[in-house]
C-alpha cells in the first residue's frame, strides 16, 4: 500500500464528520426532519435527515482529487468514465432523496432516482464480462445480457439499503463492512486490484465519518439520498473488482433476503412492493427478541464479518454453499419469530 494512501482515505473521514452536523443544521432550517409517528417511527423527537449529503461529499471529493493528482484510481480495469458514472449516479440519488425527504414521495416518484442512477451505471460502460462457474471456469456474458445484469443487480443493491436503513447505524454499518470486505479481496495476492482497494477504502472512511453521528442514539439520519447511496455504490465496486457478486451477497445477505421476503409478501398481499415501510423486517424481528437497537445492528455487522470474512478462502462453489445457508438461517429464523414472538 503507497504511503500516502492514509491521506485521501482520512481526509474522506474527517469531510464527513466534520459536514455532518453542518447538514444536520440546515436540514432542521429547511424543515427536512423526520417525525416520530409512534406507528413506525418511535425516535423520541424530530431527526434531521440528508445526512447521506454528507457521506457522498466526504466520498466524491477526495474520489476527484485522486483523478486529479494521480493515476491510482484508473490505472487497472477502472476507467475515468466509471468513476464519473458512479458520481454522477450518486448525485442523482443525492437529489431524488432530498426530494423524497422532503416532500414525502410516492413510490412510484421515489423509484425514479434509483432507475435513473442504475441506467447512468450501465451507460458509464460498468459491465459484467463473466461469471464464475461455480463448476469451474467462467461463464462469457452477451453484452445484451450484462446490460440487464448490471441494471438489474445494481437497482437491487440499491433497494436493499434502502430498505434496511430502519434502524440507527444498521444500513451504514452493514454497508462498511462490505466495502471493507472488497477492500481486503482487492488487497490479496489472489486479486491485488489497488485501485479497486483504495477507492473501497475512501467509501468506507466516508461511511465511518457518518456513522459518528448516526450510531444510536443518532442525531441525524442519512435519508433517502444516503441509503440509496451506500447501496448503489457497493454494488458498483461489487462489479468493477471483478463481479464480486457473491462476496457482496455473503456481506449483504441479511437485508438481500429481507428484500426479498418483503418484496414477496407484499405482492401477495396486493401492495405495492415499494411502498412506505412497515415493521416487519427482519431487524424489527429481532427486537421482538429483546435485543436493544445497538445489539441488532451488531448481529447484523458480526454476521456480515463473518461471512464475507468467508470469501477469502472459499472456493466458487462453496460461497454458493454458503449463501444457502445463510438463506436458510434468515428463512428459519423469520419464521420462528413470526411463530413464537408477537
Amino acid at each position: 500500500m503507497p504511503w500516502w494512501w492514509p491521506f485521501p482515505v482520512g481526509l474522506a473521514f474527517v469531510l464527513a464528520t466534520l459536514l455532518t452536523p453542518a447538514v444536520a443544521r440546515v436540514a432542521r432550517i429547511f424543515g427536512v426532519v423526520d417525525r416520530p409517528d409512534g406507528e413506525r417511527k418511535f425516535h423520541s423527537a424530530e431527526m434531521p435527515l440528508l445526512g447521506g449529503i454528507a457521506m457522498y461529499v466526504g466520498f466524491v471529493l477526495p474520489t476527484l482529487v485522486m483523478l486529479v493528482a494521480t493515476d491510482h484510481l484508473t490505472s487497472g480495469d477502472i476507467d475515468a468514465k466509471h468513476i464519473a458514472g458512479l458520481l454522477v449516479g450518486g448525485a442523482v440519488l443525492m437529489i431524488g432523496g432530498y426530494l423524497d425527504d422532503r416532500y414525502q414521495l410516492s413510490p412510484k416518484y421515489s423509484v425514479i432516482a434509483p432507475v435513473l442512477a442504475a441506467l447512468i451505471a450501465v451507460v458509464s460502460g460498468i459491465e459484467v464480462a463473466k461469471i464464475t462457474n461455480p463448476l469451474g471456469g467462467f461463464v462469457e456474458i452477451a453484452a445484451g445480457v450484462s446490460t440487464i445484469v448490471v441494471f438489474m443487480w445494481i437497482l437491487g443493491m440499491t433497494y436493499t439499503t434502502k430498505l434496511l436503513d430502519g434502524m440507527d447505524g444498521l444500513a451504514g454499518g452493514v454497508t462498511a463492512v462490505g466495502a471493507m470486505v472488497i477492500a481486503a479481496l482487492a488487497l490479496s495476492s489472489a486479486y491485488f486490484q489497488p485501485d479497486v482497494a483504495l477507492l473501497s477504502l475512501t467509501f468506507l472512511a466516508a461511511i465511518l465519518g457518518f456513522l459518528m453521528w448516526n450510531w444510536h442514539p443518532a442525531t441525524i439520519f442519512m435519508g433517502e439520498g444516503g441509503s440509496t447511496f451506500l447501496g448503489y455504490t457497493l454494488g458498483v465496486l461489487a462489479i468493477i473488482s471483478g463481479s464480486k457478486i457473491a462476496t457482496a451477497l455473503l456481506v449483504m445477505g441479511i437485508p438481500a433476503l429481507d428484500v426479498a421476503i418483503v418484496i414477496i409478501r407484499r405482492l401477495l398481499a396486493g401492495q405495492h412492493p415499494f411502498r412506505t415501510s412497515d415493521r416487519l423486517h427482519v431487524h424489527h424481528l429481532l427486537l421482538r427478541l429483546k435485543l436493544s437497537e445497538s445489539q441488532v445492528v451488531i448481529v447484523y455487522c458480526s454476521v456480515a464479518l463473518c461471512f464475507g470474512v468467508t470469501t477469502l478462502v472459499l472456493s466458487s462453489w462453496q460461497k454458493f454453499v454458503a449463501l444457502g445457508v445463510l438463506a436458510a438461517m434468515v428463512l428459519g429464523g423469520v419464521q420462528h419469530v413470526l411463530k413464537n414472538y408477537r
